[in-house]
């Protein structure tokens, strides 16, 4: 399997201090009940599945400086619980933090923890930690994945206070089309707290976790899908009113008032966004909205992406400048260095300045910085004069040439003109899934300041051999005279200019029905057609990628789009 070059956060949902409780409420329509579990000795299963009890395993007897594989060395344990520990460690070979999960090779869910993980491991989705090992060796099984230093918990976010509605969006959007790609590979999570959801430093969110955190505490479900897309419905309620949406208090966040059941979260906090509330709502276990606005449920982490689409986008917040402090003299400038320290509690009369520049020295100044504005308002005037005075010479003489030569006229250049974009999609024809992130492709023409749409990641500049390139389509509206298209990026990449034929009437789908038409490279590229060009549907497609200084992958990002006539 692949190895990535990051790594996870946090290899636990908690310390093991401290449990994590959520309160059951009403079974839902299709017979899930709203059980949330309680991390305690013994681990109470979601769904229809339980905990299998693990007496005959002990947790492995293991300390800081031990090896796995001589080449993982143990440095922290963060949780140890129900048989299986959970520790920071290093690998030795590459030189990287990592997360393992370890539990004895008889322990009753030995077999579904290492089954799980090279499921996880085969999605290679980057949305999810990674999964970089799966081993069974001398009497342990240990599951090593990504360490994510740069990332925040969920938890910890919402300890700060409620996100913003641009934050919220951006998380339930990014977090419910990764859980509706697993789930089209056949994998569920089960397991979704605030304490599994991770934000990069670069503000993508990731999922932890993915299939293992369940077959670790033994959780299973006969409808993995609702449940998954309740747990993000309780993630997007706690994130717009930092409450959890059950009666008991859980991870770090209080519980709703004891016997008013379920509210939707504008009526819990003011200001929360409309939409947002009544997509919390409808992807909980509450019949799918409240009776006042009748909304249809969303049972599946697809129907909840559908329904996140249809919403108008949330833009991000303007940003706050604050003006700078005012600028404090210092004793000496205000011409008090040397003199005697005032007795305390005596007041000090302020010495008034002295008036600029009344000495001989500054009336010299004064005159000759006059002397040289006076000199050189003449000589500007005189400059002017005289280029105005020569284009008018040379217009009569371009006037007797056109008379002589009979009157022909040579036309005029054209002049560029910006074409508005009316829509863009992410184009990846030659990958697995036929998508690249189009959550994000409006960044590349919107007017926000610092936002792009980014590629996913691969192992090399050239996509890791995988494919020939990946790109966006332009939608211009109608067919238009298109004279170039600047494309800004973060970093240098290698870009082709291709554009459908004039007459096509629908947007073509195959890369094979775009023809290059200009090709360049560079942070910030100008690709202009070397013949006239007349199309509505143009393809930025990038093909070759550079290395990310932030996350220090191979991945392409598009920060702007521009093109004119």
């Amino acid at each position: 399997m692949a190895e990535r070059s990051t790594a996870a956060v946090d290899v636990a949902d908690n310390s093991g201090d401290e449990p994590l409780t959520a309160q059951a409420d009403e079974s839902t329509a299709d017979g899930v009940a709203q059980n949330r579990e309680r991390d305690t000795e013994n681990d109470e299963a979601q769904g229809s599945g339980g905990t299998e009890s693990p007496e005959k395993a002990s947790p492995p007897e293991l300390h800081s400086g031990h090896k796995l594989a001589k080449r993982y060395r143990l440095e922290e344990c963060v949780t140890r619980l129900d048989g299986f520990s959970s520790w920071r460690a290093v690998d030795e070979k590459l030189r990287r933090a990592v997360g393992v999960h370890i539990l004895p090779a008889d322990h009753s869910r030995a077999r579904s923890v290492l089954a799980a993980a090279r499921s996880s491991a085969l999605l290679g989705d980057p949305r999810f930690v990674q999964v970089l090992d799966a081993v069974e060796e001398n009497d342990l099984v240990y599951v090593v994945h990504e360490w994510l230093p740069d990332a925040t918990e969920l938890t910890a976010l919402l300890a700060a206070g409620p996100l913003e509605a641009h934050d919220a969006y951006q998380m339930v959007s990014q977090i419910a089309s990764a859980m509706a790609a697993a789930h089209r590979e056949g994998l569920a999570h089960l397991r979704l707290t605030p304490g599994t959801i991770l934000r990069s430093s670069s503000g993508q969110w990731r999922v932890r976790g993915l299939a293992v955190n369940a077959a670790l505490r033994g959780i299973t479900s006969d409808t993995p899908q609702r449940t998954d897309t309740e747990a993000i419905g309780a993630l997007l309620y706690a994130a717009l009113t930092q409450r959890w949406p059950y009666e008991s208090d859980a991870y770090g966040l209080s519980g709703l008032p004891k016997g008013v059941g379920l509210i939707a979260p504008d009526q819990v906090r003011a200001g929360v966004h409309r939409g947002l509330s009544e997509l919390a709502m409808r992807a909980l276990a509450n019949d799918g909205a409240t009776a006042s606005r009748h909304e249809s449920a969303c049972t599946t982490p697809e129907e909840l992406v559908k329904a996140i689409g249809e919403m108008p986008r949330i833009r991000p917040p303007e940003p706050v400048f604050t003006a700078p402090p005012e600028y404090q003299r210092t004793t000496y400038q205000q011409g008090s260095y040397g003199r005697q320290a005032p007795r305390p509690g005596a007041a000090q009369p302020l010495p008034n300045p002295p008036p600029p520049l009344q000495s001989r020295t500054g009336k010299a100044l004064k005159w000759a910085v006059s002397a040289l504005l006076i000199a050189a308002l003449g000589l500007g005037s005189w400059q002017l004069a005289d280029a105005l005075l020569e284009q008018g010479n040379k217009s009569e003489d371009t006037d007797q040439t056109q008379t002589t030569d009979g009157g022909d006229k040579s036309p005029a250049k054209p002049v560029s003109k910006p074409i508005a974009i009316e829509g863009a999609r992410d184009f990846d024809p030659l990958g697995a899934d036929g998508s690249e992130n189009p959550n994000d492709i409006d960044k590349i023409y919107d007017t926000a300041a610092g936002t792009y749409w980014q590629t996913s990641y691969y192992t090399s500049s050239d996509f890791g051999r995988l494919k020939s390139g990946v790109g966006v389509i332009l939608d211009l509206g109608k067919v238009q005279q298109v004279g170039k298209v600047t494309v800004t990026f973060v970093g240098n990449t290698s870009v082709e200019l291709r554009a459908a034929s004039g007459d096509t009437g629908t947007e073509p789908t195959s890369l094979d029905d775009y023809n290059k038409v200009a090709e360049g490279s560079g942070a910030s590229v100008t690709l202009k057609p070397a013949k006239s060009l007349k199309s509505r549907y143009l393809l930025v497609w990038l093909t070759d990628l550079p290395k990310q200084v932030d996350d220090g992958q191979f991945r392409g990002r598009i920060v702007d789009v521009k093109v004119s006539s």
